[in-house]
């Protein structure tokens, strides 16, 4: 069984790919986020620049509900979430599955830690 510490480093890990994840994609708001939806046909500047907010936003609010109310329907949303992000970035890019540095296969550990999380929390 995992020790509270142990929990809470693994929360902790999550909420920071999360928070991290927003904050990068309004970085590259004109860079990779933008070439990404580009690759996937979205030519409408106006409709990328949504897209990618939105995203950012669903990201920030899920790093910041699973740092302030850690529960299992958080972490649940959060590997939903996940999940449909990976199948759209699958869809878009496939070789993103072939990236020595794992865009898509660090979302196999997340998955499994966010499943952990959410059977320890009520």
């Amino acid at each position: 069984m995992l020790t509270n510490r142990d929990q809470q480093w693994l929360r902790l890990s999550i909420v920071a790919v999360w928070l991290a994840t927003a904050i990068v994609s309004l970085w590259e708001l004109e860079g990779q986020s933008a070439e990404l939806l580009l690759a996937a046909g979205v030519q409408d500047p106006l409709l990328t620049r949504v897209l990618i907010l939105s995203g950012a936003g669903v990201d920030a609010a899920l790093g910041l509900a699973l740092l302030l109310r850690p529960a299992r329907w958080n972490y649940l949303a959060a590997l939903g979430v996940m999940g449909l992000m990976t199948v759209v970035a699958t869809v878009i890019e496939p070789s993103l599955w072939l990236h020595p540095l794992g865009p898509l296969t660090k979302n196999l550990p997340i998955a499994a830690i966010l499943l952990v999380l959410a059977r320890i929390k009520p």
